[in-house]
């Protein structure tokens, strides 16, 4: 499982010209499964992203974590985090999660971000042509990958 955290000052997601999600201040996360990823995988993923402390205390640090500051979550599924460039120009997407199987699991996900955690997670919509807008605060981008916890 990959996630790409983007610390933001604001995040919206966008399907056919409508605005289906949207946050001020917060991570927006782009989540890639795999079909090797279970719900103890994103179990873990969760707990270090809720966990992460890297907005700015009053000295400058990065010391805070979403929850200290009221952050706002968007989480948009994006398969080609799996994207495989090895051989040849075109991407091959073959290490992304079969959609069957990663949608219930992104679903999980959302689902323990607002149940064990406490946010009110926004989102996008699975398998759609989304257009993603933020506005990086930092720029301030990391990327956890599940075989690196």
């Amino acid at each position: 499982m990959r996630f790409v955290i983007q610390r933001v000052l604001n995040a919206s997601v966008t399907v056919d010209n409508k605005t289906v999600g949207a946050i001020d201040k917060g991570f927006l996360i782009l989540i890639g499964i795999n079909n090797d990823d279970t719900n103890e995988v994103a179990d873990k993923m969760i707990k270090k992203t809720a966990g992460l402390r890297i907005f700015e205390d009053s000295e400058g640090k990065t010391n805070l974590s979403l929850n200290d500051v009221g952050g706002d979550l968007l989480l948009i599924s994006q398969f080609t985090l799996y994207a495989d460039c090895k051989k040849g120009y075109r991407p091959s997407f073959i290490n992304a999660g079969r959609p069957e199987m990663s949608e219930p699991l992104y679903e999980y996900i959302v689902d323990q971000f607002k149940n064990t955690y406490g946010f009110n997670p926004k989102t996008g919509i699975f398998g759609a042509d989304m257009k993603v807008e933020l506005l990086n605060d930092g720029p301030f981008t990391i990327v956890l990958d599940s075989n690196d916890l």
